[in-house]
């Protein structure tokens, strides 16, 4: 531990300013202080040293032999801040150029990629070395698993179950919509299937820590229609669900966002639900604190908080 008598870089910076320029008054013109600001700054240096660092003369001032020693070993401080700024700099700006994002699948397909593009504009328009982003794409438990390990410095989870001990915040809300190939029953019917219907049916899910399938599974229970049946097929991607609908396996539900394409070319169709609102909440998740940390992770989540330009509803088949 260091003694009280250490002085502060900043008073040693001014000993060496004088010892190299010769007068207070050349240091304190190269400081941007006065001759007297510098004086006075010498004494509380004195004092703290305990010792004498200038012979003052109606001529001038000079440094004594302490002085001058003293002057010295602050030089090889000196040079060691510089060095030790240098690297907090460069560290610093490596950590603005880069940033480790984890997403669950939906928002790391559909909506990430214009968050990203957003990024780097805003970037460029600010004059500002774009950042270079590391995606890891898996469901929303691993997602948040990444922000806790530090693998991730920030997170886009479609889950309604916020992980406990990270910092959260709604950025986007996402409906969710019933789809079945254009063959299923369901697909010629002409009511709305029921909450209670849904809740008995067996699905094409997501796995287990999947954002869709605990969104799906947290609002059916809300709504009083907890699912009943375990789900037909696991799969572990929302393409592979697709397809499986497509098929004819079974009825699914999934992000209006991932259907879009499938709805518009007739390979889906979306189901009418009733009793039950099809909505979730998408979250941004990080280690700490009330705001992302400052840099592009806080400058992402704004962007991802920003309505999406051009967005249309999916509707169900008429």
């Amino acid at each position: 531990m260091l003694s009280p008598g250490v002085p502060e870089l900043s008073a040693l910076e001014m000993l060496a300013t004088v010892h190299e320029l010769g007068s207070l008054s050349a240091a304190g013109k190269h400081l941007g202080l006065s001759q007297q600001a510098v004086s006075s700054r010498m004494r509380a240096l004195e004092a703290r040293i305990g010792a004498a660092l200038l012979n003052r003369t109606p001529r001038g001032s000079t440094l004594t032999e302490s002085g001058v020693l003293v002057a010295g070993w602050a030089a090889e401080v000196l040079a060691a801040a510089e060095r030790l700024d240098a690297g907090i700099a460069s560290i610093r700006s490596d950590s603005l150029r880069q940033l480790h994002v984890a997403a669950s699948q939906t928002i790391a397909e559909h909506l990430l990629p214009h968050w990203l593009v957003a990024l780097r504009r805003q970037q460029e328009a600010a004059g500002t070395t774009p950042t270079v982003v590391e995606l890891t794409v898996s469901n929303s438990e691993s997602a948040a698993a990444n922000v806790r390990s530090g693998d991730a410095d920030i997170a886009f989870i479609e889950s309604p179950h916020l992980p406990p001990g990270l910092s959260t915040a709604s950025v986007q809300e996402d409906d969710l919509v019933l789809v079945v190939s254009p063959l299923h029953p369901w697909a010629r019917r002409k009511s709305a299937v029921t909450a209670a219907e849904l809740a008995r049916t067996a699905l094409v899910t997501r796995e287990h820590g999947s954002g869709t399938r605990d969104a799906l599974e947290h609002v059916l229970t809300a709504a009083g229609a907890p699912p009943s049946v375990p789900p037909l097929v696991e799969l572990p991607t929302t393409a592979a669900v697709r397809s499986a609908v497509a098929a004819g396996t079974a009825p699914a539900v999934l992000s209006a966002l991932a259907v879009r394409d499938d709805v518009t070319l007739q390979r889906l169709v979306v189901v009418p639900v009733r009793g039950v609102l099809l909505r979730r909440t998408l979250t941004a998740v990080w280690l700490s604190g009330r705001i992302p940390p400052q840099g592009p992770a806080r400058d992402l989540a704004a962007i991802a908080a920003r309505p999406l330009p051009g967005a249309t509803p999916v509707k169900p088949r008429t």
